[in-house]
């Protein structure tokens, strides 16, 4: 049986090493990916900038989801360059094909005065909270940090609002705005889950907000008691990362997508109408907006309300959770988007289907040459399109160039 010192020595012949100025070369290249093989203490205490953490305990289970590139240059370290020697043999064996150690490890760069960070960190209650997050390599401390970071606006604290706002705040989304100038009426209460036969006739936003943070205390939550304007959308709308469109009528849908277009923030728009509902993601030149989708808002007739038609009570719990789930993935920068796709869902079928959409070149809005370039008479133009078209000449731009 060979000693360690000879077991060491035989790993040694069949790696690469490099030393900590060479990796520093091989990280400005931006072509490698760099992990950190230490464990957990010693990754809070300090770490490279820009490595996944992927102890060499849990270095085979972890590997192919946090260094998923076989192929791609691979850095890996530990605190001396023993654990992370043993690491590249491991990987090469695991099929990664350029692997290289770095000798010294973590000392050796800090010592170096090379840049070194320390993670943010959680209080216990929110590890604990979020362990679950934690666990997923696609969302891990990172992700986690980043939706705390973040600011999600909802239009609408009903039926779609509701179930959205409830699982963005039990994700630990830090900022919810929420839009709405209505009150608490004894029939949303079959399906707008945020309020309470109690809370009747008493603001939305303010219902909203006790709701969600008895749920979440981390999250802060910032009311808007007013109705969506032209005159306060682009105060309300700056600073968010993402918009939850849970809008019921057409001329705040079309201010909506005018004033995302402008601040170039995504939109996720849902829509429910009795046991059918439907979600996509509207982000600026990415894809198509409202208007490539919508020229021209459908007759009255063809598009009643919720108080009109009806709705399923248990219908904006499904849409309004996937509204969620899309605004996750675009805070964490993960997954596919619901981008240029249509997803509409039969709840008596059981069913989803999705339709591919496309960017309209000719789109007044994010066309190649807009024509609704500052915000319009919404009232107006959703009572009578064609009318408004002929009534009115569009004014100068003001929507940044793409």
């Amino acid at each position: 049986m060979p000693t360690y010192r000879e077991y060491f020595a035989d790993i040694k012949k069949r790696i690469t090493e490099a030393t900590p100025e060479k990796v520093e070369d091989l990280i400005r290249t931006g072509e490698i990916q760099l992990g950190d093989v230490r464990e957990k203490d010693e990754w809070n205490a300090g770490h490279i900038p820009g490595a996944v953490h992927v102890p060499k305990s849990y270095l085979e289970q972890w590997a192919e989801d946090r260094l998923p590139e076989k192929e791609k240059t691979t850095v890996l370290y530990c605190a001396g360059g023993v654990r992370s020697a043993m690491a590249a043999d491991l990987l090469q064996k695991l099929g990664y094909r350029n692997v290289i150690s770095m000798a010294g490890g973590f000392n050796r760069w800090k010592d170096s005065g090379k840049p070194w960070t320390t993670p943010a960190s959680f209080t216990p209650a929110q590890a604990q909270r979020y362990s679950r997050h934690l666990l997923i390599p696609e969302v891990g401390e990172a992700g986690q940090h980043k939706l705390l970071n973040s600011k999600v606006l909802l239009i609408g604290a009903g039926g779609l609002g509701s179930p959205a706002a409830y699982y963005l705040a039990s994700a630990g989304v830090g900022t919810l705005g929420i839009v709405d100038s209505d009150v608490v009426d004894l029939t949303n209460l079959q399906r707008q889950i945020l309020h309470t036969t109690d809370r009747i006739g008493e603001s939305k936003v303010s219902s909203a907000k006790r709701t969600l943070e008895a749920l979440n205390p981390d999250v802060k939550i910032v009311g808007y008691e007013e109705r969506l304007s032209a005159a306060n959308i682009d105060r309300i709308i700056e600073g968010y990362n993402v918009v939850i469109d849970g809008a019921d009528n057409f001329p705040t849908r079309y201010l909506l997508n005018d004033a995302s277009v402008k601040h170039r923030i995504p939109v996720v728009h849902g829509s429910i109408f009795r046991f059918e509902g439907q979600v996509t993601v509207f982000k600026p030149f990415d894809g198509p907006c409202y208007r490539c989708l919508f020229p021209e808002p459908p007759p009255p007739e063809l598009a009643p309300s919720c108080a009109e038609a009806g709705v399923l009570g248990v219908l904006p719990g499904v849409i309004g959770t996937i509204q969620a789930t899309e605004a996750i993935k675009l805070v964490l920068g993960i997954g596919e988007p619901l981008v240029g796709r249509y997803l509409l869902y039969d709840a008596l079928e059981g069913s989803f289907r999705e339709v591919r959409l496309r960017r309209d070149p000719e789109c007044p809005v994010c066309g190649e040459h807009p024509t609704i370039t500052d915000y319009i008479d919404y009232e107006g133009f959703c009572a009578s399109p064609a009318e408004w078209r002929a009534e009115h000449a569009p004014a100068k731009v003001s929507t940044p160039a793409e």
